[in-house]
């Protein structure tokens, strides 16, 4: 007879500590190559048709590979995690990315960097969807909000920073030195990484219950908290074999369906408002008059909202709450979309396109950090990368929708587009929020996978439902950031 350790309570209640801030530190790492490595690809095209190695036909097919690659990582990051564990998968992706910028960077032809791009894009993608995911299992819920923003930033540096770069090393090392940059710190990053611990709440799942035990005393021990001081009574676990697998149809099951569709519906908002205002403003400037020079610099100066929504993620979620949070900048998202099409005086443009930006962000950061908690320990990454694999295939086909809008509606239509977006799901979010506490989670996880005392057992669990998440308490939620972690999800 094993024994439950109940990790996942022990996890939420916990005392966010050095272990904690660790963690935070070396995924955020991780995001920060992600998003270096997916964004050089700017500067890399402009030079390498500069130089004759490529042409524009070339290019337009490197950008789709990318693309393709990035779906079918999202998905990929999702079987691997559950399947073989998240420290496996974490670092497995990153390993895969790395390695290919650096042989990338030694292509031949631009068609074999169009194929390497390809497989290097499945780790990218795959890294995105684990990095979010390690941060809800891993942070208490009263503090998650603080760390998904502190993620974005890491990503809204890549991001900076590979415009950065690309202006001063291309000129110098041409092309390749990014692909070189990009491939070194993702390497350092997977050293770093090396001994980052698995989750114990995925042991416990698959029936490795010692391990997860281990686990669980250690990070107990580098919060600050005596081992197992965060446990509820250990309940008996009357199966002695490991936790059968569940397949991902169970996304689609009864009562599991809801939840993936508002997941899908999430993720697909968040992925195309972000790329349509941060990949298409330059040339919405350019079609309203702007030189190219000019255009550039506004969007330089606009694109600082990247790293400066994040940032205010960190201050304001967890004492708002995830949902409500969303739902905040879902609206503004959608009101500054809205207005945006009119501003004619490059004070007010560069005003409210910076704020844009940041809201459009934030909501691109929560969409995506939150997306993993609606489903169970079993599935949990599974449906996150369902969800931006989805997304990110519709990201295939966004270049052809948007043209089609700017084509017949013209750079208000495109925006509209955008804000009618923003409205829908904040309403949806609204009206069928999802409840993501952990009791309602232990209702849809399978029998063998669930981690906490059954409610039928006359054991009443030690923490409240996390109301922030449920559609019928949204305005009775806790708003003081001082309240237990346990209290507050």
């Amino acid at each position: 007879m094993n024994t439950h350790v109940n990790a996942g309570r022990r996890l939420d209640n916990l005392s966010v500590g050095k272990f904690h801030r660790r963690l935070a530190l070396l995924v955020g790492v991780g995001m920060f190559c992600d998003s270096f490595d997916n964004t050089l690809s700017a500067g890399v095209l402009a030079s390498v048709l500069d130089t004759g190695f490529s042409t524009l036909k070339l290019n337009s097919l490197f950008l789709s590979v990318t693309f393709a690659g990035l779906a079918i990582g999202a998905s990929f990051a999702g079987w691997l995690s559950d399947r073989f564990g998240r420290a496996f998968a974490f670092q497995f992706s990153l390993a895969l990315f790395g390695i290919l910028a650096l042989c990338a960077a030694m292509a031949p032809s631009m068609e074999v960097l169009i194929a390497l791009r390809g497989v290097m894009s499945i780790g990218m993608g795959a890294e995105y969807v684990i990095c979010y995911g390690m941060i809800t299992e891993f942070i208490p819920p009263g503090r998650r909000g603080r760390y998904l923003g502190l993620l974005g930033i890491f990503g809204g540096i890549g991001v900076s920073l590979s415009s950065v770069l690309g202006w001063v090393v291309i000129p110098v090392w041409s092309w390749r030195g990014m692909f070189v940059i990009g491939g070194v710190a993702a390497l350092i990053a997977w050293w770093l990484r090396r001994g980052m611990p698995e989750s114990p709440q995925w042991l416990e799942a698959r029936g490795r219950y010692e391990e997860a035990e281990a686990v669980i005393r250690r990070i107990e021990r580098e919060s600050g908290a005596p081992s197992g001081a965060t446990s509820s009574t250990p309940v008996a676990h009357e199966k002695d074999e490991k936790a059968e697998w569940v397949p991902i149809t169970v996304l689609f099951s009864r009562p599991v369906i809801r939840r993936t569709l508002m997941a899908l519906i999430l993720t697909v908002t968040c992925l195309f408002g972000s790329y349509v205002v941060t990949g298409w403003i330059p040339t919405f400037f350019v079609e309203q008059g702007m030189t190219v020079s000019k255009s550039l610099g506004f969007n330089a100066a606009i694109m600082s909202g990247y790293v400066a929504g994040p940032l205010l993620c960190l201050f304001i979620v967890d004492r708002l709450g995830r949902r409500r949070s969303i739902m905040m900048f879902g609206t503004l998202a959608a009101v500054f979309a809205g207005i945006y099409p009119f501003m004619t005086q490059s004070a007010a443009v560069i005003a409210i396109g910076f704020i844009l930006v940041a809201t459009v962000a934030s909501f691109l950061t929560l969409g995506l950090g939150t997306t993993p908690e609606f489903f169970p320990t079993a599935f949990r990454f599974r449906g996150g990368g369902f969800s931006q694999t989805v997304g990110r295939v519709g990201l295939i086909a966004s270049p052809f929708v948007v043209l089609w809008l700017f084509n017949r509606f013209g750079v208000l239509g495109v925006i509209l587009a955008v804000s009618g977006m923003y409205v829908v799901v904040t309403l949806l979010n609204a009206v069928a929020g999802v409840d993501t506490s952990r009791e309602a989670l232990e209702q849809i996880a399978p029998e063998s996978h669930l981690d906490d005392v059954p409610e039928e057992s006359g054991s009443a669990p030690a923490r409240q439902p996390e109301p922030e998440a449920s559609a019928g308490s949204s305005l009775s939620e806790p708003s003081g950031a001082a309240r237990s972690p346990g209290s507050n999800g």
